[in-house]
């Protein structure tokens, strides 16, 4: 009789086991399963950490941010390799892309060098920016919805306090673990490179001021813009290199404020009508107008790609930390500056496809 109640006692005990791990396993597949309110979608989860990076104590995670659109994917893998090969620190990748470029992406990471990195690849939904930006008909292939990715930081690494974001036309040549480590003043939520740094910054926009001031992103004949009392010469702050404290954007509920703006110019264009630079410059120029930190010039050394001459030493551009070729004229273009720079970091496609786009815009450049 005792071993028949023992028994019976033992298969009650694994039917329960058995139902609550179903019932894990259900719970477990729906949230990996269901996409954020956003779109923005987890597909390749993070490995563990080296155990060179326990081992010496450095197992604190830096998150770095970055997008990777389908035809500028080579430059996201380099920059990328710069970081990686630059570092002894726990950094990990949250790379935004779009959901046709998932697979060549993957791809690309499994097959090099970099399989050992540790990242995390996001599909950013591009519905989320529906009545937010104009979009011309005739223009539909020129919008660039992964440019407004940092519009979202804290939906993309929902529990980190501090990240950094990264432009896809960067190489850093130091260990990124510095330009984290940048102090941010009491309620700042990010820090920026200021264009006034150096005259070297200055860019000159017919008809638009100058492209290191307010008013060559922002059209001051605006009311909206006039009532926001922010001085017209006030110096603009580059936008592709920043740190951001997160606890303090959630306090600040910065995303909610940058797309206030981009709704609002839908309605009232109030970006200058010769918009100097990117249209994501101008709802961050507001909502962070003389609040924000500076990070290190030497951690955005920009503007190589505003033109096919040099305008830096090679002395400079080697003590640089962080080059940026922000401009028409990219690294993986024949007529780019400092191109050769580049191309120590850059890792063959695997598949073919970037290569190909590579070559056909040194054909269209040289024509």
């Amino acid at each position: 009789v005792n071993i028949s109640i023992l028994i019976v006692a033992v298969v009650i005990f694994l039917l329960v086991i058995h139902h609550n791990f179903i019932s894990l396993s259900d719970f477990l597949r729906r949230e990996l399963s269901d996409p954020s309110p956003l779109g923005l979608q987890p597909i390749d989860f993070i490995p563990a950490a080296p155990q060179r990076l326990t081992d010496e104590g450095n197992d604190k995670e830096i998150s770095v941010v970055i997008a990777a659109s389908d035809e500028r994917l080579g430059g996201a893998i380099a920059a990328m390799n710069s970081i990686y090969q630059h570092t002894r620190s726990n950094v990990v990748f949250h790379i935004v892309t779009l959901n046709d470029t998932v697979d060549h992406l993957r791809m690309w990471l499994r097959s090099t060098s970099l399989k050992n990195m540790r990242y995390r690849i996001l599909d950013f939904d591009p519905h989320v920016l529906e009545g937010k930006v104009q979009v011309d008909p005739q223009k539909a292939d020129t919008f660039k919805p992964l440019t407004f990715a940092r519009f979202y930081l804290p939906n993309l690494v929902p529990h980190a306090e501090k990240v950094i974001y990264v432009d896809d036309d960067v190489i850093v040549q130091d260990d990124i673990v510095e330009l984290y480590n940048t102090p941010l003043k009491p309620g700042h939520a990010a820090a920026f490179s200021d264009d006034c740094d150096s005259t070297s910054s200055k860019v000159a926009v017919r008809g638009a001021g100058n492209q290191y001031n307010y008013i060559g992103f922002l059209d001051y004949k605006k009311e909206t813009i006039r009532k926001l009392a922010m001085k017209a010469n006030t110096c603009s702050f580059n936008p592709g290199v920043f740190v951001a404290n997160l606890t303090e954007w959630k306090l600040q509920n910065i995303t909610k404020q940058l797309e206030k703006w981009m709704a609002l110019n839908v309605v009232e264009e109030l970006y200058s009508k010769t918009l100097a630079g990117s249209v994501t410059t101008p709802p961050l120029l507001i909502v962070f107008y003389k609040q924000h930190s500076s990070i290190d010039p030497m951690w955005n050394v920009r503007h190589l790609g505003s033109s096919a001459g040099k305008r830096y030493s090679p002395q400079f551009v080697k003590a640089a930390k962080l080059l940026h070729w922000n401009g028409h004229f990219k690294p993986w273009g024949r007529t780019a500056s400092y191109a050769e720079v580049w191309e120590k970091w850059y890792i063959p496609d695997p598949t073919g496809k970037f290569n190909l786009i590579r070559r056909h815009s040194e054909a269209y450049e040289a024509k």
